[in-house]
């Protein structure tokens, strides 16, 4: 079965709302399996424009990853991202190259 991932690309304008959002995703993410392979850190654009932040998540499949969106658990801490930053979000299915 192929993974499933969320990727995601932030700006940041509220840091301490924010920081509301974050302090809550972790335990909204376990119970679908989520776990965090890029969260922030250092990076250089080499072509075209991103956001400031880049986040990606992988999931053990699509479907979680989209029940994990879906979920109430998450639904219900979206206004606090969406009061405090602007972003770019997308769940996509992993697969091999073709």
């Amino acid at each position: 079965m192929a993974k499933g991932y969320w990727i995601a690309q932030v700006d940041v304008e509220d840091t301490e709302r924010y920081g509301e959002y974050s302090a809550l995703i972790d335990a909204t993410l376990a119970p679908f399996g989520g776990r965090f392979l890029v969260r922030g850190g250092r990076r250089e654009d080499v072509e075209g424009a991103m956001r400031k932040r880049a986040i990606l998540i992988e999931f053990d499949s699509y479907e979680q990853a989209l029940a994990c969106y879906r979920s109430a658990a998450y639904q219900a801490i979206i206004p606090l991202r969406t009061g405090a930053a602007i972003a770019d979000i997308a769940v996509v299915e992993g697969g091999g190259a073709s």
